[in-house]
């Protein structure tokens, strides 16, 4: 029989020193005690068989071993007595009957095993083993100490103590297995009593068999986004690419140019900003909404698969943690900026608008998003305003003492406006003079980046109120625009551009997604579940909680309870 695991120990022979009556001058002072120490610790070890060497040529009396031994292994469970030089006790004519009582267990206060008498050789270096055995035999069917029957011949020779010893180790190996056997018995029996109490529905998995599980879920859910539409991929891209871009558009195309004054300047500057634009930031910007598109649509079916009533709870940390290395590995294809540069140009030079149904469009998408960013521009107003006199007098509120002074240099700014719709978006020094001057009259002194700062707010929500008004009179425009008639509405022309530019790009990115990207998500979320199926220390960090630590240690002590019972079947068959 062959026994191996991690962390067993060896079968060992220690030949411990004789225990020393006397202490000579050059021992050291502790010598004694020391070697009484050493070999205590050493027979205490409940795994250690003791053998008890006592010579046979010496007066038993001189013997102060044995009273150690009994004090170490008391009821001589794990003790064999080895009488040894028995040829020796013979040549002294030592008396039959005490040679007797020691290996009867009579004269020696102690308890053993077994009790046996050997030769050990005639004490020649140049013996071999064969010729120590061989003059042991012959001793043993000569002596006439032993050849009357004084003692059994199961009691003799170094071949009846080596049974002797091996019997003793497979009875201690057995009763130790056995304990161990019945220890995870019981131990198996609590872990599956608790699991039928926690978990009485659920089939016991280790983490091995919960990450199959979850790999199945999240590939499971990458097939999913092949069910998307292509309209639903184009909304949700269209979405996506103008809150990219709408700042862009705004604060460096549509207002800038819009401030130039006449429509000639207006157009010059959005063609020459347009054409930077795409040729720089806008394939990146679309390429980024495109991933966020992606991704967020991902995302939402993972949610809606968290949301179903059977949902199990125990895999949200590591589909999180697959999903999101995935798409941190994620990069979309190169190529695909060099395309959408083109097509992106070739929408935003197309300045025609070939019937009344694009014309609407162009209308409302300007509209939509004028509304949006004086949404955005009246609460940065009241931001800096603070509550308005009727929030003031109904909720109780009250301005700061810097809010109370913007307010009041808004209202001398109202003034300039009133008088002039169409006024520049930057303040004369004559106009900031003016202001101050009125200011001080109310005994209020500001600094003129003070003043702009409340200009530029009041201005922002001016010109963005104007350009709403210009859309509105833009909506029955088509025909004079369609007869080329002077129509100022190159704010509509305008966003007619953006608008066909995004849907060229949104096109371009559902088919770049459903023919692409999608398998190469696949594909990078199969990589990560490949690297964490061979890390352990992953499924351990990601795959937690009492039901996983349980059917875990079931498996494991289910399979050691297994393996112990084979190692007693065996112990039972060699016996």
């Amino acid at each position: 029989m062959t026994v191996k695991g991690p962390g067993l120990q060896r079968m060992v022979l220690v030949d411990l020193p004789g225990i020393i009556s006397t202490q000579t001058t050059d021992m050291a002072a502790d010598t004694r005690e020391s070697i009484k120490q050493m070999t205590q610790a050493y027979m205490n070890n409940p795994n250690a068989i003791i053998l008890c060497i006592q010579d046979g040529s010496v007066d038993a009396e001189r013997s102060n071993v044995t009273d150690l031994v009994a004090s170490c292994d008391p009821q001589g469970k794990r003790t064999i007595f080895v009488l040894t030089k028995v040829d020796m006790a013979e040549e002294n004519l030592a008396d039959p009957n005490r040679i007797r009582k020691i290996l009867s267990g009579k004269l020696f206060p102690m308890k053993a095993l077994g009790y046996f008498a050997v030769v050990t050789g005639r004490g020649r270096k140049d013996d071999s083993i064969q010729t120590i055995k061989d003059y042991e035999e012959s001793f043993f069917r000569s002596s006439k100490l032993f050849k009357d029957g004084i003692i059994k011949s199961t009691q003799v020779t170094t071949r009846n103590l080596s049974l002797a010893v091996a019997d003793c180790f497979w009875k201690m190996v057995k009763e130790t297995v056995e304990q161990q056997a019945d220890a995870f018995k019981a131990r198996r029996f609590n872990l599956e009593t608790e699991w039928k109490n926690n978990f009485p529905r659920l089939r016991e998995q280790d983490r091995d068999e919960l990450f199959e599980r979850a790999r199945g879920e999240i590939l499971d859910e990458v097939v999913n986004l092949s069910q998307v539409s292509p309209k639903q991929w184009e909304e949700k891209l269209l979405q996506e690419i103008w809150e990219k871009v709408s700042n862009h558009v705004f604060e460096n195309v549509y207002i800038p140019a819009a401030q130039t004054g006449s429509s000639e300047t207006f157009n010059t500057a959005v063609d020459i900003k347009l054409r930077q634009w795409a040729e720089s930031a806008l394939p990146a910007q679309s390429v980024d909404a495109g991933w966020e598109t992606l991704r967020s649509e991902f995302q939402s079916f993972m949610k809606k698969a968290a949301d179903a009533p059977d949902h199990d709870d125990i895999f949200d940390q590591l589909k999180e943690a697959v999903v999101n290395e995935a798409m941190q590995r994620h990069s979309w294809e190169g190529k695909a900026w060099e395309m959408l540069r083109v097509i992106q140009l070739n929408a935003l030079e197309d300045r025609t608008i070939s019937d009344k149904r694009d014309w609407d469009q162009a209308v409302k998408f300007l509209e939509s998003s004028v509304k949006d960013k004086l949404n955005e521009s009246e609460a940065a107003l009241k931001e800096l305003l603070g509550p308005s006199a009727k929030e003031r007098w109904l909720y109780w509120k009250s301005q700061t003492e810097t809010q109370a002074k913007r307010s009041t240099v808004k209202s001398e700014l109202d003034k300039i406006l009133y008088s002039n719709q169409k006024h520049p978006p930057v303040l004369s020094y004559d106009e900031l003079t003016t202001i101050r001057n009125n200011l001080q009259r109310n005994n209020l002194e500001v600094d003129n980046d003070f003043i702009r700062e409340v200009w530029n707010a009041v201005y922002r929500r001016h010109f963005l109120n104007q350009a709403l008004g210009r859309a509105y009179d833009c909506r029955k425009a088509f025909y004079l625009y369609h007869q080329q008639m002077d129509v100022d509405c190159s704010d509509v022309v305008l966003f007619h551009r953006i608008q066909q530019m995004m849907k060229v790009t949104a096109n371009a990115l559902r088919q770049q997604v459903t023919n692409r990207e999608a398998r190469r998500l696949d594909k990078e979320i199969k990589d990560v579940l490949e690297d964490y199926s061979q890390d352990n220390d992953k499924k351990v960090k990601l795959l937690t909680g009492r039901r996983v630590t349980l059917a875990e240690e079931l498996k494991r002590v289910r399979q050691i309870q297994e393996k112990l019972e084979e190692f007693i079947q065996a112990l039972n068959k060699e016996k």
